[in-house]
């Protein structure tokens, strides 16, 4: 099977939006990030998209010392690629979201596009009960905070990752988000292929709907052509459904409990590998191939596992 027909499943094991009451099976301590990782990859995920937490309260963590906690023990017992986050939480400065990347050189890293609203406070409206005073304060503060990626910070990551070898998710998550990566892309300051991440149904970003789908999609097709693998994260309930669309449209699929917490209407998943089996399910269901970490590593052109400082 052509390489074209395989579907890249990223796995997203624990975020920093999520927070510990919502879920019994959110990773938080080390141990628990590593298992939910090499679970994640065992059930079919090529690609491991990585934050870390305070072991204690689940706080997000984005100290590198937070990561070396798990990063070798994923490495050691998997094959799948690893994903830093250089988002972090949308509370922290540029400087602090790139350190675990700087320190750690990983074959992708996550790139966040542009500035944008991040409304986390509906949430309040399903959860009520928390362990930690941090978690509602977050949810609550989401009313008055701007992701802060200007053009700026996104050329700082740039600049100081790309020297490492290290490749990126372009995390988009409005149309203008796209047009950005063109402008950095015509300065060439970005290198193809691009892995193109469109992030749908967040409060502040592009929506939910079939349509919005669509629309990221021909504007991508448009601005970057054969340039480009298109990939989709649906964020809560909308995760399986646009999946589902975006693998039928030959798009690759993220999945995790860092993007939702359900397996269906009103079922929490009990682990990150249930995600991506449903996933898996549906590329399969459709008549399309999972991709192997290795065949990720040859669609997206990547520096390979043994090249990383972990």
């Amino acid at each position: 099977m052509s390489l074209n027909d395989k579907v890249i499943i990223t796995c997203a094991v624990t975020g920093a939006i999520h927070t510990p009451s919502m879920s019994p099976y959110l990773p938080v301590t080390p141990e628990e990030i590593a298992e939910a990782a090499v679970g994640a990859a065992e059930a079919g995920a090529a690609i491991i998209h990585l934050h870390a937490r305070d072991p204690v309260t689940g706080k997000p963590d984005q100290t590198p010392e937070a990561f070396g906690r798990f990063l070798p023990r994923i490495k050691q017992a998997t094959n799948a690629v690893v994903n830093l986050t250089t988002g972090g939480s949308p509370y922290m400065t540029v400087a602090e979201r790139i350190k675990p990347a700087e320190t750690f050189k990983p074959e992708v890293a996550s790139l966040n596009m542009g500035s944008m609203n991040f409304g986390l406070f509906p949430m309040l409206n399903r959860f009520k009960d928390f362990k930690h005073d941090w978690e509602e304060q977050a949810l609550e503060n989401s009313r008055d905070l701007v992701f802060r990626n200007t053009f700026k910070d996104i050329e700082f990551v740039l600049r100081t990752l790309t020297d490492s070898g290290t490749r990126f998710e372009f995390e988009c998550y409005d149309i203008s988000h796209l047009y950005n990566l063109a402008h950095f892309l015509e300065r060439g300051l970005v290198r193809t292929p691009l892995f193109v991440q469109s992030v749908f149904g967040i409060l502040g970003g592009i929506g939910p709907h079939p349509e919005d789908v669509l629309h990221m999609k021909r504007t991508a097709d448009r601005l970057f052509g054969n340039q480009y693998k298109w990939s989709v994260l649906g964020a809560g309930k909308n995760q399986l459904a646009i999946a589902a669309q975006a693998a039928a449209m030959g798009g690759n699929i993220r999945v995790g409990l860092e993007d939702s917490l359900w397996a269906g209407k009103g079922r929490l998943a009990q682990s990150n590998a249930e995600q991506v089996r449903l996933a898996r399910q549906i590329i399969e269901g459709l008549g399309r191939s999972v991709a192997t970490p290795d065949e990720a590593r040859a669609i997206l052109e990547l520096k390979g596992g043994d090249k990383v400082a972990f």
